[in-house]
C-alpha cells in the first residue's frame, strides 16, 4: 500500500488526534494509502514527546521552517490559532507540501485571500479545510436525501454547533476568546466551517444575512490569579436567505459556545414540501426523515444507522459510530485523494468553500453589529 509521509504543524488536541487516527489505519479496510507520521513542530517542546513515545523516532522541532525544509514530508496537517494561518498556510504550500488544515482558513477574510492566493500559485498541490461532523453516516444520509430530489421546494434548514463549556464564568480566557489571536468573528470563526460545510457543498450560497450576536461573559480569570478581558463572541445566530429555482428560503446558522446542557452537538435540519431529513449527533446512529405527498399522513421515521461508514472498517454494522470514526473518515477522505480517488463522492471542505463561508461570516458579522441584512459579497 502506498504510504503517504505527513508532518504535524501544532501539536494539541487535534494534532493528537490526526495520530491516533493514523496509528488506526488498520481499522479502515478499503482504503488506497496510509499516512505516516514523520515530523511534528509546535512552539512548545513539551508536547513534541508524546509523538515520539506512541509512534516511534521522528524529527521534531520548534521551529516550522526546519520541518518544511525536510524533503521525506508529502503533506503536513495544520492545526495552530487562526492569526498564523495566512502566514503558516502559504509557507507550506510554496514549500510544495500538500495540506490539509484548520478551519478557518484565515483569521479574517483578508487573511483568507493571502491563504486563496498562495492556493491558486500552486494548483499541483491538494489543499483541504479540516470538517469532521459531516462524516457521520447520519450526516451522510441526510445529504443523500437531499440530493436524490426528496425534499422538493424547500421551507427552511438549519445547521448548529453547540458547546457549552463556557458558561462557566470561571473558566479560564484561551486563545479562542481573545480576538488578536482568534479573529474579531468569535465563535463564528471557530465554528462556522462545520455548520457551513454542509449547506455548501449542497449548493446553497446565502444572498444576505441578518445575525445576533451575544456576548455574555465579558472577562475571565487568566490563569495566574488575576482577570483579562473575554472580547470575543459567545454565542451567533445567523439567518440567511438563500437563493433556490423553487423559491428563496430561510438558512439559520448556530455556532453557541454558551449552549446549556450541549456538550459538542452538532445537527443539520432540511425542512421541503415533499420530505425532511434530520441528523444530530445526540444520536449518533440514527437519522429521522419524512416522505410526504398532498393529503398524506405526516409521519417522521427513524432508521438506525450502526456502523456504515463511507470507508469500510472492521467495525460490526450493528455498533456505534463516533467522533474519533468521523476524524479518521475525515482523514481517509484526504489521503483517497491525495492517492488519485474521489474520496467516495465526499472530499473534505474545499478552500473555495473556506472562501464561501468567511464570505457569509464577514456579511455576519457586519449585521450583527449593525443590526441589518447584509448582503454577501462572494470574491
Amino acid at each position: 500500500m502506498r504510504e503517504i509521509r505527513f508532518g504535524i504543524i501544532g501539536c494539541g488536541l487535534m494534532g493528537r488526534e490526526f495520530a491516533s487516527a493514523a496509528a488506526r489505519w488498520l481499522h479502515l479496510t478499503d482504503v488506497k494509502a496510509k499516512p505516516r507520521i514523520v515530523a511534528v513542530c509546535d512552539t512548545n517542546p513539551a508536547l513534541l514527546g508524546w509523538y515520539a513515545d506512541h509512534l516511534g523516532p521522528m524529527q521534531q522541532t520548534t521551529d516550522y521552517r526546519e520541518l518544511l525544509a525536510n524533503p521525506d514530508i508529502d503533506a503536513v496537517y495544520c492545526a495552530v490559532p487562526h492569526v498564523l494561518h495566512a502566514e503558516l498556510y502559504p509557507a507550506i504550500l510554496a514549500a510544495g507540501k500538500h495540506l490539509l488544515g484548520e478551519k478557518p482558513f484565515g483569521m479574517d477574510a483578508a487573511q483568507n485571500a493571502t491563504i486563496m492566493a498562495a492556493i491558486a500559485a500552486r494548483p499541483d498541490l491538494l489543499v483541504r479545510c479540516s470538517s469532521e461532523m459531516p462524516f457521520y453516516p447520519g450526516a451522510q444520509k441526510v445529504v443523500d436525501f437531499v440530493t436524490s430530489g426528496a425534499i422538493g421546494p424547500i421551507l427552511e434548514v438549519e445547521a448548529c454547533f453547540l458547546h457549552s463549556s463556557d458558561i462557566n464564568p470561571q473558566k479560564p480566557l484561551n486563545w479562542k476568546r481573545m480576538a488578536r489571536v482568534n479573529g474579531e468573528y468569535g465563535c463564528m470563526g471557530d465554528l462556522g466551517m462545520h455548520v457551513l460545510h454542509v449547506p455548501l457543498r449542497l449548493g446553497w450560497r446565502p444572498e444576505s444575512v441578518t445575525a445576533s450576536l451575544v456576548k455574555r461573559v465579558p472577562t475571565r480569570p487568566d490563569g495566574k490569579g488575576g482577570t483579562v478581558p473575554c472580547d470575543t463572541w459567545d454565542n451567533a445566530t445567523i439567518t440567511a436567505t438563500v437563493p433556490h429555482a423553487d423559491g428563496a428560503f430561510p438558512l439559520v446558522l448556530k455556532t453557541w459556545r454558551i449552549a446549556p446542557g450541549e456538550a459538542n452537538t452538532w445537527s443539520i435540519r432540511v425542512l421541503g414540501m415533499n420530505g425532511s431529513a434530520f441528523f444530530t449527533t445526540k444520536s449518533p446512529r440514527q437519522w429521522s426523515y419524512m416522505h410526504y405527498t398532498a393529503g398524506g399522513p405526516q409521519a417522521w421515521a427513524t432508521e438506525d444507522l450502526g456502523y456504515t461508514p463511507l470507508f469500510p472498517a472492521i467495525t460490526g454494522g450493528i455498533f456505534e459510530f463516533g467522533f474519533t470514526d468521523a476524524i479518521q473518515q475525515m482523514w481517509a477522505a484526504f489521503v483517497d485523494e491525495l492517492a488519485g480517488g474521489d474520496a467516495k463522492g465526499f472530499p473534505c471542505a474545499t478552500p473555495a468553500e473556506a472562501a464561501a463561508h468567511h464570505a457569509v461570516l464577514t456579511a455576519a458579522l457586519q449585521a450583527g453589529k449593525s443590526g441589518q441584512s447584509v448582503k454577501v459579497a462572494y470574491a
